[in-house]
């Protein structure tokens, strides 16, 4: 599985949102994305993570043109309710075969549970500049922790300083 770190090309990819309109990394040059990758909505970390972001976006840059979004495994169905749920206003883009996960390091192994769930996000944060190079990248192999939000909050403010 690859992994990244900063300086390398951030791999592109188009998901869908919870309004299944098309998200496409690449389109989105010109400014940086935060990319928050999360294992499953509706369960208790995922949501306190999401709740923590949305509740100060200010600090993540979108006032100064940063796309904030969540990506999960759950289907576009899914993140439109988990969205109106928590009055979440950034958007949640359904990687439904993990393939984007696989694509950045931050997908399960297929023996991740007894179960075998084979296509979970591992909790994950990445910051795109706005030329889609990598400045920030945190893969946590414990789903129970959060991402360093000042660490990302630092990198978006040297990269919209």
């Amino acid at each position: 599985m690859p992994t990244f770190s900063e300086g390398d090309p951030a791999p592109d990819f188009t998901l869908f949102t919870q309004d299944i309109d098309p998200f496409t990394l690449s389109e989105h040059r010109g400014y940086p994305v935060v990319l928050l990758f999360f294992p499953g909505a509706f369960t208790s970390v995922c949501t306190n993570e999401m709740n923590t972001v949305n509740n100060d976006l200010a600090s993540f840059g979108v006032e100064q043109g940063v796309t904030v979004v969540g990506i999960s495994t759950d289907s576009p169905f899914v993140l439109d309710e988990y969205r109106k749920v928590n009055n979440l206003t950034f958007d949640l883009l359904s990687d439904h075969d993990a393939e984007v996960a696989a694509a950045y390091g931050a997908k399960y192994d297929y023996d991740f549970t007894p179960m075998e769930l084979d296509r979970i996000a591992k909790r994950s944060a990445f910051v795109v500049d706005a030329e889609g190079t990598i400045r920030y990248a945190e893969v946590l192999e414990n789903a129970g922790k959060q991402p360093d939000f000042e660490a990302i909050q630092a990198t978006v403010d040297e990269l919209v300083g």
